[in-house]
């Protein structure tokens, strides 16, 4: 059975009893960890690994010796409760080896949490737990959370619900924050405003949230697609002295800029064009790709990404004599001279 949309988020929250089988797959790994933690936890309980009643089976063992998952399923502990068997990076390998044993399972017998990599709709795996009707099948993709999934959250971490400025932060934090660093972040919070029986506020947000060399990577960007040259200059110093290399910057810059040709270019214009952008570009973030695909156009994009193209080969050819440093600085402040050009 396949779950998406606001049925995965019910799921997590209370997962039916009983459930023979979970697989929950994505691209990222992070957050297929955090949501395959969620849920065994939700399961077992905060004490029921070190009562023994979590198996973890690694799929390269599994297909070693593919009785052990029956074997494990169906094993009785000391301590009494729900149990779980835990697999790990599963591939379409290991289908008909689940598969069978699945078709065995009896009730009292323990929950089979399978995770994996992404899989494409064809996948002998996928296919396999969609089509069992007391199995489920849960896709993470890279959106950002819901409102609903913060809140969730932040009740799990013991946090107040926060205010209208706070919720606000939160909401955009989590669409700049990788899933990993969200949770670390909440979890923070919820430390650091432990006893005062308030929620997060903006400002508490700003002090918990990680400073890192992604905004300081976002800055010069925007400096560079806006125009604004003369702060090129003091944010590639923050960046360099962070070791970020130069032939980072002049990819995240051709990311970007490729990202804004595809947003002029889309026949429904910028702003259609950028509701089209995988992964998803949302709020602030979003107005201002489309302001300044408005404001370049296709064809001086396209004279930028060359720009920056001559600029990627030179820094990787190994013939180049120039600073690598100096290239790019170069690049990037011919980009924003080309922006204000058109301003």
């Amino acid at each position: 059975m396949k779950l998406s949309g606001r049925d995965v988020a019910g799921f997590f929250r209370a997962p039916p009893s009983p459930l023979p089988a979970v697989l929950i797959h994505g691209e990222d790994a992070m957050r297929v960890a955090l949501k395959r933690q969620e849920l065994i936890l939700k399961l077992i309980g905060p004490e029921g690994e070190g009562e023994m009643r979590l198996a973890r089976i690694p799929a390269a063992d599994l297909r070693k010796d593919g009785a052990a998952l029956d074997a494990a399923m169906r094993a009785q502990g000391f301590f009494p409760g729900a149990r779980v068997v835990f697999v790990e990076e599963a591939t379409d390998g290991l289908a008909e080896t689940i598969g069978a044993a699945l078709a065995d399972w009896r009730e009292g017998d323990a929950t089979v949490v399978v995770t994996a990599g992404q899989l494409s709709a064809k996948s002998a795996l996928r296919k396999m737990f969609e089509s069992d009707r007391r199995a489920v099948a849960i896709a993470l993709y890279d959106d950002p959370p819901s409102e609903g999934e913060v809140m969730d959250l932040c009740a799990s971490t013991g946090l107040a619900p926060p205010d209208g400025d706070g919720r606000a932060a939160l909401m955009a934090l989590s669409r700049d924050l990788s899933p990993g660093d969200f949770r670390q972040t909440v979890e923070k919070l919820g430390l650091y405003l432990h006893g005062e029986g308030r929620g997060p506020t903006a400002a508490d947000v700003a002090v918990m949230a990680p400073q890192s060399h992604e905004a300081d990577l976002d800055d010069l960007i925007a400096a560079v697609a806006d125009g604004g040259r003369e702060r090129i200059a003091e944010v590639l110093r923050r960046l360099y002295a962070q070791g970020v290399q130069p032939v980072g910057l002049c990819i995240a810059a051709q990311r970007h800029f490729r990202r804004l040709h595809a947003a002029a270019s889309d026949p429904g214009g910028p702003a259609q064009g950028a509701g089209r952008l995988r992964p998803p570009v949302f709020g602030p973030r979003r107005d201002r790709l489309v302001r300044q695909a408005e404001a370049w156009g296709r064809p001086a994009l396209e004279r930028a990404l060359d720009v920056l193209v001559e600029t990627d080969l030179a820094l990787r050819s190994a013939g180049q004599t120039a600073p690598a440093a100096a290239l790019t600085e170069r690049a990037l402040i011919r980009l924003a001279m080309m922006a204000k050009g058109r301003g």
